[in-house]
């Protein structure tokens, strides 16, 4: 059996000369030109916190200090959870402070009268519907709306159709889906815009599992070097890690309702709901033990 030679004065377990290498290498390693450049991390700067986007509800921004600009934030909760409520109050809110904002409706849900009494200013926002419905008579390009509208008169309001070219064996929701996709990228690589809102919520689930994740990590990839602010709405998570920040909205929300006078004691109006936010998940900082949350009440809308 081969043994290597031992000297008295090191370890047992060290062959001889071992220190002198060693010594040689670290001395070899000190003088490279590469290893200077090299910093520890102890003087690297801190990231900067992104600049943050008012959601127009002082409870919410209270617990995620408003929406980061650079980066996608996901809002998901079931149906009549306060999403909708949420995405309105930060159009308005944005619209007011004079930015541009695009509201990508996938499934035609939006409600013009909900926004114009959430104050939003219609001649900032640009409004993409992609239920597929046939052009109203006041909907084309260039036609101004009627005095009685709720659109104020100088706005201008202007819907773009795509032509239902379908491949073999491809299904209506699943092409939809993907002008979806495409008309976000679209919209996100123009640039200019201080808020993005692409609406998954009306999106059949089967259907919305079929998002790849290479399409948020694209979005966010688009976004982050620049002053928009991304909210993606569904019913599930679906952007994964994708997202920098998370809200979850309440499955149980309360009404808020009084009697009329006059009226049978089983009849009751609405006024509004008390809805409930959590912060699901935040890279912009460590979350504490327990969830953050916050509660905020909405206001009913009389149909006219």
């Amino acid at each position: 059996m081969s043994s290597f030679p031992l000297s008295a004065s090191h370890s047992p377990f060290l062959p001889v000369g071992f220190e002198d290498k060693k010594a040689a290498l670290l001395r070899h390693i000190a003088g490279s030109e590469r290893l200077g450049a090299v910093r520890p991390a102890s003087q690297f700067e801190a990231r900067p916190s992104p600049e943050m986007l008012s959601s127009g509800i002082a409870a919410v921004d209270a617990i995620i200090g408003g929406f980061p600009r650079g980066c996608l934030t996901e809002i998901c909760g079931p149906a009549s959870s306060g999403k909708t409520s949420l995405v309105i109050a930060t159009i308005a809110a944005t619209t007011r402070r004079a930015e541009t904002c695009v509201l990508i409706d996938a499934s035609d849900s939006f409600d013009p009268a909900s926004g114009a009494a959430a104050g939003l200013d219609f001649s900032k926002l640009l409004w993409i519907r992609c239920g597929g419905h046939k052009m109203s008579p006041h909907a084309r390009a260039g036609t101004p709306m009627p005095p009685n509208s709720i659109f104020p008169p100088n706005s201008i309001f202007m819907e773009a159709r795509t032509p239902l070219r379908l491949r073999s064996g491809q299904a209506l929701p699943t092409f939809k889906l993907e002008q979806v996709l495409k008309t976000t990228d679209l919209i996100l690589q123009s640039g200019g815009f201080g808020l993005v809102v692409l609406d998954l919520a009306g999106i059949p689930e089967t259907f919305a599992r079929r998002i790849p994740l290479a399409s948020w990590f694209r979005f966010q990839h688009v976004i982050e070097p620049t002053k928009t602010a991304l909210l993606v709405v569904s019913e599930s998570p679906r952007t994964q890690s994708c997202a920098g920040l998370v809200i979850k909205l309440c499955s149980k929300p309360s009404a808020v309702s009084y009697q009329p006078s006059g009226k049978p004691s089983h009849a009751q109006i609405l006024e509004g709901m008390r809805l409930q936010a959590e912060v699901v998940r935040s890279r912009l900082e460590r979350r504490p033990m327990q969830s953050v949350t916050a509660a905020f009440e909405t206001q009913a809308v009389r149909a006219r």
